[in-house]
């Protein structure tokens, strides 16, 4: 049989039938790729949405957070590396449908405060037909769809969710392809989907976690700001800290004082940046 050729992300990998692609969370099937993980939650929790961390959507309120497993980056300083980085096999879920997870959000909404369902955690794109039906069912509902992405997605697939998305936090990981090299990932995607989701309409923040010797010089954070600012101006930056994670455990957090300054280069070109993990 001819390897189904998955058309989620610029990776597109091939793969024979019951094969499990890059992102440990897609399978072919009958010569297609059907997303291994739709329905598999691995983690849900009421958050706070500055937690996104979303600043500038509904301050103040919280959100339902769901994720499930698998990711298309390999990301060495990654921070949910336990379901990120693992298959099926390799976590503990339980199932639910879109149905049940948007009236678990209205139940909640009733109950605790919630303005909809988050889609985060690990790597949402990758599972993206669940986003999809599941944020059709929040919106029936009269709720909010937030998701919170690297953003490493073909344009199909972000043109299909983008008018289902209300709010987005976009991972802008570093000024370059050489930057993306490291981690795993497609720059130009990456900007793709941040131009897509504002065009649409979606209220987008970017992040861009600043790791030493990486993407800490004036120059790497004055080229992601240069970026988000052709964009436009008035689009939220998130400067964060580094902390020691995954594959990087020897490393030294950033400095406070890195991040700050990094965040006074950013403010050169966007109005509203903020640090985060300071």
């Amino acid at each position: 049989m001819t390897p189904a050729v998955c058309n989620t992300c610029p990776r597109r990998c091939r793969l024979a039938d019951g094969a499990v692609g890059f992102c440990c969370a897609r399978r072919a099937e009958g010569g297609r790729v059907v997303a291994a993980n739709y329905g598999k939650v691995t983690s849900i929790a009421l958050d706070p949405i500055e937690k996104k961390p979303i600043a500038f959507f509904h301050p103040g309120e919280n959100v339902l957070s769901v994720g499930s497993f698998g990711c298309n980056l390999r990301c060495p300083f990654c921070q949910n590396d336990s379901i990120s980085q693992h298959g099926e096999d390799g976590v503990q879920f339980q199932v639910a449908t879109p149905g049940e997870l948007a009236e678990l959000a209205l139940r909640t909404k009733r109950g605790r405060g919630n303005l909809g369902l988050a889609y985060t955690y690990n790597e949402p794109l990758v599972g993206w037909e669940f986003v999809r039906d599941c944020a059709r069912e929040v919106h029936a509902r009269g709720m909010l769809n937030v998701l919170v992405s690297n953003g490493c997605a073909e344009a199909s697939v972000v043109e299909e969710l983008a008018p289902l998305v209300d709010a987005a936090n976009i991972d802008l990981k570093g000024p370059s392809q050489e930057y993306y090299d490291w981690v795993g990932g497609d720059f130009a995607a990456v900007c793709r989907t941040i131009k897509t989701f504002h065009a649409a309409g979606c209220h987008v923040e970017v992040t861009t976690l600043v790791v030493p010797g990486r993407n800490d010089r004036d120059e790497d954070i004055d080229a992601v700001a240069a970026f988000i600012a052709s964009v436009s101006p008035e689009i939220p930056l998130h400067v964060t800290r580094f902390f020691p994670r995954f594959q990087l455990t020897g490393s030294a957090p950033t400095s406070v004082a890195a991040v700050r300054r990094l965040a006074a280069v950013a403010r050169r070109r966007l109005s509203r940046v903020l640090v985060g993990n300071c």
